[in-house]
């Protein structure tokens, strides 16, 4: 039995907050700091697999997700002409026991808020609250905290650990890690919007188009305007610009269209216009695709990495939240199971840092996506039959071999 009776989880997103409720479950006091002073349901559109669909119906959201998310039916790569090079089902559809979910990020994260509220108390949550430093003391951690816009000085606190699920720009990363610098810069940008339009395919879709240089990806998220036959697609355009990553202080700004419009301006596909979508966006942002280089350690002490602070990794093959969601489950685990804090916090880093960092270096060659990039390099003009360029079996290799280093191989992850 484990002899952690606190902890302090840095950082209010959806790995921070996973990791509360989960944390909760197995007899453990918590305290979530988030920087914002306001909590809001920003952000665009994730995906969730079906291995982090499972953690959050343990924790009993499986309502909740089905009143919030859309499940995707399917997941359909095509070259730049929008000609079909695979597709399979996901999900329910492909006889997992758990939907792959499409869903609005901020959704999710006020839907985990509300949980957290509810079964921790409102208390459990303090915003306004950045992390100045931290020191162990003995058998407890100690932080300080302050008001990001003022300086304004906000207390101490202890627990018996404390858990960075502070972003990919961690505070408690770079205390451990002062010399690493930026993150890693692909040399990509996506810009990202949400459109109400026209449901395209089933409804459920989720489509990829083109290859690594310019792609483009749309799935609908939202259950209820399904309802009423149309589709709230989630969108994210992508291509390569070169080495000059924009300054942090830009990332996630709103940007004009013009900008990367006219590079897509003939991908209609008959059944799906990507500029008629591209225009019809109201709010449209722009991100650089970055990534870091997987650690050798997350865990020092009593503290240790969770969530993007950890294995921050390219948007490819829809991992960023399930592998946060799937980092807690392993934590909690490790609690429940192990004698000593630091032990305990030793033994989640192995289950999960070898796991992440494969992910991270696969999704740097594309992931999944690859065989967009095959395909395009091996008919840049199109094709007539797909059996010329590629074979099915190696397209069901590339996806079959994806699937177990991301940890959602079907019948593996049923058998659980």
């Amino acid at each position: 039995m484990s002899t952690i009776k606190t902890a302090m989880i840095v950082g209010g997103g959806i790995g921070g907050l996973v990791t509360a409720l989960k944390l909760h479950r197995v007899g453990v006091s918590v305290q979530v700091f988030e920087s914002v002073e306001n909590i809001k349901a920003l952000g665009v559109g994730i995906n969730l697999l079906p291995h982090a669909v499972k953690v959050l119906t343990e924790l009993g959201l499986e309502e909740e997700l089905e009143k919030t998310g859309l499940p995707t039916a399917e997941l359909i790569f095509v070259n730049k002409f929008g000609k079909k090079i695979w597709q399979e089902d996901r999900g329910i559809n492909a006889g997992y026991r758990w939907p792959q979910y499409s869903i609005h990020r901020g959704r999710l994260q006020m839907l985990l808020l509300k949980a957290v509220k509810e079964q921790l108390g409102e208390e459990a949550v303090m915003v306004g609250h950045h992390l100045k430093s931290f020191q162990m003391l003995g058998d407890t951690v100690e932080a300080q905290f302050e008001n990001r816009k003022t300086g304004e000085r906000l207390g101490s606190y202890r627990a018996d650990i404390m858990i960075a699920a502070d972003g990919i720009h961690s505070a408690v990363r770079k205390h451990y890690y002062p010399n690493e610098g930026l993150p890693k810069f692909s040399g990509r940008i996506l810009w990202r919007g949400i459109t109400e339009a026209t449901p395209f395919l089933t409804g459920k879709s989720m489509i990829m188009a083109g290859y690594q240089d310019q792609k483009f990806v749309a799935y609908p998220v939202c259950p209820e305007t399904a309802k009423n036959g149309r589709s709230l697609v989630n969108w994210i355009a992508e291509l390569t610009v070169g080495d000059e990553m924009p300054s942090r202080a830009d990332w996630n700004r709103q940007i004009e269209k013009e900008k990367f419009a006219p590079s897509f301006a003939a991908w209609d596909f008959g059944w799906l216009n990507v500029p008629k979508l591209i225009e019809e966006t109201n709010a449209v942002y722009e991100f650089p695709m970055v990534d870091r280089d997987p650690l050798p350690q997350w865990t020092f002490g009593r503290v240790t990495l969770l969530g993007d602070a950890a294995h921050p990794m390219y948007p490819i093959g829809s991992n960023g939240a399930s592998q946060a969601i799937l980092d807690a489950d392993a934590l909690s685990q490790a609690i429940l199971e192990q004698p000593s804090p630091e032990l305990a916090l030793k033994v989640y880093e192995q289950a999960r840092r070898e796991a992440t960092a494969n992910i991270v270096l696969t999704n740097r060659k594309n992931g999944p996506e690859v065989v967009m990039q095959i395909v395009e390099e091996r008919a840049p003009n199109g094709f007539e039959n797909l059996e010329d360029v590629i074979t099915q079996q190696e397209l069901e290799d590339i996806a079959n071999k994806y699937k177990q280093i991301a940890g959602f191989d079907r019948e593996t992850l049923n058998s659980k």
